[in-house]
């Protein structure tokens, strides 16, 4: 697949690049793409979540009523959860959410990720972002000029340009990629990725 490189006005350099079909024109595997971003939302769960059973209640353990006779059920003492204030049965309790992926189902995850949204024609790319300094407005405007219709972009890039990020942390629709730690449900999240120029080798060798 070869794509014109375009500038921050939205418009063609007369340069092209080519991307690798290996990545960015399989069949996707739609399943994988689904257990990828399922494994990132969870790794995300914090799983501090707690509520007391009925042995962690602070309460007495008097027996409040007799074995039989009374009409009702057996409940015991006042930390019975059929009371109000007792325990609560089969309550959340602290745990890791998170699971492990097999590496080679993680990166066909990715590329069948990018493969989908070249399909779709969410994938442009533009010379490399040079600032000297923040610019929250470069940035709006670039991503105005690329695509005004679009609701969220990923700006990936070959190297962590510190100005970059600070200038696209501001904007909710903007997020920024490393080329080489970039994950499926980034991909999948954004409306349109915009790749720079520089970091086209990186993701071709995804």
């Amino acid at each position: 697949m070869e794509l014109s490189v375009l500038n921050k006005e939205g418009k063609e350099t007369g340069r092209k690049v080519t991307l690798n079909d290996e990545v960015f024109g399989i069949e996707p595997n739609t399943h994988c793409v689904y257990l990828a971003v399922k494994q990132y939302l969870a790794a995300q769960r914090q799983g501090t979540h707690k509520s007391k059973q009925r042995s962690e209640i602070a309460g007495s353990t008097r027996k409040l009523g007799r074995q039989k006779g009374g009409g009702g059920a057996r409940r015991g003492d006042i930390n019975s959860p059929v009371l109000v204030g007792g325990g609560r049965v089969f309550g959340p309790v602290p745990r890791d959410y998170n699971f492990k992926l097999n590496k080679k189902v993680k990166q066909l995850a990715r590329k069948s990720a990018l493969s989908m949204k070249a399909a779709e024609g969410q994938i442009v790319v533009v010379e490399d972002l040079k600032m000297e300094t923040p610019s929250t407005k470069a940035v709006a405007a670039m991503v105005k000029n690329l695509d005004n219709a679009a609701k969220k972009f990923g700006i990936i890039l070959s190297n962590g340009n510190k100005n970059v990020l600070l200038s696209a942390q501001n904007l909710k629709n903007v997020s920024v990629l490393d080329a080489e730690s970039i994950n499926t449900y980034a991909v999948m999240n954004s409306g349109k990725l915009v790749i720079c120029e520089s970091a086209v080798e990186l993701v071709n060798n995804l």
